[in-house]
Order: C-alpha cells, then sequence, then structure tokens
C-alpha cells in the first residue's frame, strides 16, 4: 500500500488513476508521494519514504528542487495539462485590452438607475472606450511552449502577425510553429516588433525581471503586455512607470501584487490561468498517472530534476532502479553491476547531474545487488520493484 499525501485541494479524478494500492490523505508524516499545486514546500521536511512529488501544473517554483534531488527524490510537473485554459485566458485578456473592456464595463456600472436616459447615456459615452482590432497587429510570444504555442496559432487564425522567440524550442516542436508564425533567434525583434507581447517562459535566473526599463525602452508606445506565466518575470516598479508614461498602455496580469494594483491601466485577474474545471481535472490526472507509474514500475516521465526514462513492463518481472550523481565512472560502474544478474533488458539515460537506469529481469537479480550498488558513494537511490 502507497500513501498519498496532498498538500491542496487535489481534483478528485486522481481516484480514477489511484486504485486500492495507493491510500490518500492531508494527514501522513511519511508518505511514499505527495501531490500539490501551490503549497509552498520549501519549509517542510520530508521524511525517509519519499520517493516522489508531483505538482498539478507546470511551474515548480514552490518545491525545493535542489534538495530532493540530492535525496533521490523525482520532481513530476504536468506541462501541456492547463495548456488550453491558459491559451483562453491570454486571448481574452488580448481582447479586453484590445477593446478597452475593463474601463468600459466599470462606467456602464455608473449608469445603473438612470432609467429610460440609459440609452441615450450609452451612445453618448461609448466614444471614450474606442479600441483596436487584433487583425492586423503583431503579437511577440516568448517561450513556444505548450501555452505558448496555442497562444501564437489562435492568434495567426485572428489574422494577426505573429512573431515567436525560444532558444529551447526542440525541431518537431519548431516545424509545427513555424507554419503559423515566424521564429526569431534575437528577443530584440520582439520588444521593437510587438504591439501585444505575451510572456510564456519558465522563471530563471535569465529571465526573473526580463521585462524592465532597459527591455521596455525597446517597444513601441502603446503596447500591451500580458503575462499569465511568472510575475517576477516583469519588474514592477518599471512597469508601473511604464504605464504612468502610457510607454507602456495596458499590463494583464494573472498574479496581481500589492506593488502593481496601485498602478493604472493594468487588468488584473486572481491567477485564474488553470482555473477551469477541464484543467484541473487533466492536471490532476497526469500528476497521479506520473506518481502511480513511478512508484509501481519505475517509469519516469516529466521530471524536472531527473532524465526521463520509462518502458512497457513484462509481466511477471522484476524491475530494479537506480539513481545516482552522474559524475566520473559511476554509470559504467553500475552497468557493471547490473550486467552480473543477467536481467532480460535494462535502460539507462543522463541529464547534467543525475543518472538513472531501469533494469528488468524474469529471474530475479543477485542477492547481494543492493549491497554492491550501495558501495558506490554517488548513488541517491535504489528500488527493487
Amino acid at each position: 500500500m502507497y500513501e498519498i499525501l496532498t498538500l491542496n485541494k487535489i481534483n478528485k479524478k486522481i481516484f480514477e488513476v489511484l486504485n486500492e494500492d495507493f491510500e490518500v490523505s492531508e494527514n501522513f508524516e511519511n508518505p511514499d508521494a505527495i501531490l500539490v499545486r501551490s503549497f509552498k514546500m520549501h519549509d517542510m521536511q520530508f521524511g525517509e519514504n519519499l520517493l516522489a512529488i508531483a505538482r498539478a501544473g507546470a511551474g515548480t517554483n514552490n518545491i525545493p528542487i535542489t534538495a530532493l534531488t540530492k535525496k533521490g527524490v523525482v520532481v513530476f510537473n504536468t506541462p501541456g495539462a492547463n495548456s488550453n485554459a491558459v491559451k483562453e485566458l491570454v486571448v481574452c485578456g488580448m481582447i479586453m485590452a484590445a477593446r478597452n473592456l475593463v474601463p468600459a464595463c466599470k462606467w456602464t456600472e455608473t449608469i445603473k438607475g438612470c432609467g429610460t436616459d440609459v440609452p441615450a447615456l450609452v451612445e453618448k459615452g461609448k466614444g471614450q472606450f474606442v479600441g483596436t482590432e487584433l487583425a492586423g497587429k503583431t503579437l511577440g510570444v516568448i517561450g513556444l511552449g505548450a501555452i505558448g504555442a496555442k497562444v501564437a496559432k489562435v492568434a495567426n487564425a485572428l489574422d494577426m502577425h505573429v512573431i515567436g522567440y525560444d532558444p529551447y524550442i526542440c525541431e518537431s516542436m519548431k516545424e509545427d510553429v513555424l507554419s503559423y508564425a515566424s521564429i526569431t533567434d534575437n528577443i530584440e525583434d520582439i520588444y521593437k516588433q510587438s504591439d501585444f507581447i505575451s510572456l510564456h517562459t519558465p522563471l530563471l535566473d535569465n529571465t526573473k525581471g526580463m521585462i524592465c526599463e532597459k527591455t521596455i525602452s525597446q517597444m513601441k508606445d502603446g503596447v500591451v503586455i500580458i503575462n499569465a506565466a511568472r510575475g517576477e518575470l516583469v519588474n514592477n516598479e518599471d512597469i508601473c512607470k511604464a504605464l504612468n508614461d502610457r510607454k507602456v498602455r495596458t499590463y494583464v496580469l494573472d498574479i496581481p501584487t500589492a506593488e502593481t494594483l496601485n498602478c493604472d491601466n493594468i487588468i488584473a485577474i486572481p491567477h485564474l490561468g488553470a482555473s477551469t474545471e477541464e484543467s484541473e481535472e487533466n492536471c490532476a490526472f497526469m500528476a497521479a498517472s506520473q506518481i502511480k507509474e513511478y512508484l509501481e514500475n519505475g517509469n519516469i516521465k516529466n521530471s524536472v530534476n531527473f532524465p526521463q526514462l520509462s518502458f512497457d513492463r513484462e509481466p511477471n518481472t522484476t524491475r530494479v532502479t537506480v539513481a545516482f550523481n552522474n559524475i566520473d565512472d559511476t554509470k559504467e560502474e553500475i552497468i557493471k553491476i547490473i550486467e552480473k544478474s543477467k536481467p532480460s533488458i535494462y535502460k539507462v539515460n543522463t541529464n547534467k547531474n543525475i543518472g538513472y537506469i531501469i533494469a528488468e529481469s524474469k529471474d530475479g537479480f543477485a542477492e547481494n545487488i543492493i549491497d554492491d550498488l550501495s558501495e558506490n558513494e554517488n548513488v541517491l537511490l535504489i528500488r527493487i520493484i
């Protein structure tokens, strides 16, 4: 029986995946795995049984990944599970900004109770909210992952000219995106050419505060910036100044802060990007599926700290999995030990820091395999499943 701790309210879709071999609770002290959404985990103490954490969402800034990696704990996320929901909110934000819908709706509230004068007041007042159309405008998309690519595709369907920037885009995704957008290798092209800019990049050392006084100065006057990714991508002081100066026409953000709420010309959304029934179901199902596959079979898919490695398991087999620091000759030394047991199959993958092996056998493994593997100081975790 595996114990699964939930740190937030997780959609009941998880129970379509987690069968009678899994017990789910908010109260386990030493669980085998954790399902989390936005709970900040950096101050948590983790028990020795913990094998995996799955974030029902894409961002993992609330999880102490470095510390968990040293313990051999796999951290998963669910990229793409909420992409349609976020895409729709971004497009909604663009339209709201272009058509001045927020101030227009607020103004309409002021003529409540005006009785038969309402039609005349509407005709008289509507002129102050004349907007612009998206068709023919240029949208710059920074980050062409699951969400950014979908935003670009919809914008193209709305007859916008779309420029994308993503230095990490894979070839298959690049080929797809090029069918509805252009891609630049220079992010300054986004800043200089775009009427609307939408951010879809993770929060990294080199992306924190990327929208700042310097980059804003390169943008068109009256640019609209949409941020449904991470608040820290934008320097709040600089964006507020640009809004007050009307350099930036509107800032649409899904992560309001005390500082930005004091700025004029913002559309502040209370973190609703992934808040749809469908998105919550998709994220929960995907997170639970990844936890189940790892605990039962050792398969790793969509990990943010471990290399990806998974393959179908044959019936009536035993698996040995080994996680290790990817340094020196550790991989070769572990493979030699694994091969002594003559497994039916084994596969290995590595990233910059971590290596991972899954070995499978119908006849079992040598009795001393754990002792032999444990002698290597770079081995982080050994499991027999």
